[in-house]
């Protein structure tokens, strides 16, 4: 399955239902994921600072997919062995990865297990490099940050910001944004 144009213009995600009192303070929300939108301008630049040079360097100079992070990815986890050398997933292609999640794999063998991850590999390319011609940086970046899971049923950096520290996206400091950066690792 690859997405068609019309699903990449109008991702899907579940959103929070919220319910605000009338003086506007939320009472409550409904949902499935604990999301909540969150544009571009209102994410704080150490927390963008923070993904980027976490996740992907050279996040503003690729169109989705970062050659050089492949070929490391490749000379180092493949060939010298090393486990600690890091993914050479783009933030694009983690977009890609939230927005369209990874099939199933039912087949036990090995070399079908290799086809699928290589296919399912590929197919987060595609799907980067058409979020990256589709979408400006700062809208990719919102997007990332609004459908990445934090753990403790938070979805999205509003959700996460709210749950953790009690405070909206803009008003995080920076050892808070860096501690939310570094959770999107490992969640759990």
């Amino acid at each position: 399955y690859m997405p068609d144009f019309k699903e990449l213009e109008n991702p899907q995600s579940n959103l929070a239902s919220e319910v605000i009192s009338s003086d506007q303070q939320l009472l409550g929300k409904y949902y499935r994921e604990n999301r909540t939108i969150v544009n571009f301008e209102n994410l704080p630049p150490h927390l963008v600072n923070a993904l980027v040079a976490t996740e992907d360097i050279r996040f503003y100079e690729h169109s989705g997919i970062d050659a050089r992070g492949l070929f490391r990815v490749l000379f180092k986890t493949v060939i010298l062995r090393d486990k600690n050398s890091g993914g050479g997933s783009t933030i694009t292609q983690q977009l890609a990865k939230n927005l369209f999640p990874r099939d199933t794999v039912t087949d036990r063998s090995a070399i079908s297990k290799v086809a699928n991850l290589a296919l399912t590999k590929f197919k987060e390319w595609v799907i980067a490099v058409k979020l990256e011609r589709n979408y400006t940086k700062e809208e990719i970046l919102a997007m990332y940050f609004n459908t990445v899971p934090f753990g403790s049923e938070a979805f999205g950096i509003k959700s996460a910001s709210f749950i953790f520290f009690n405070t909206s996206p803009d008003s995080l400091n920076m050892q808070e944004a860096a501690m939310l950066v570094g959770m999107v690792k490992g969640p759990s």
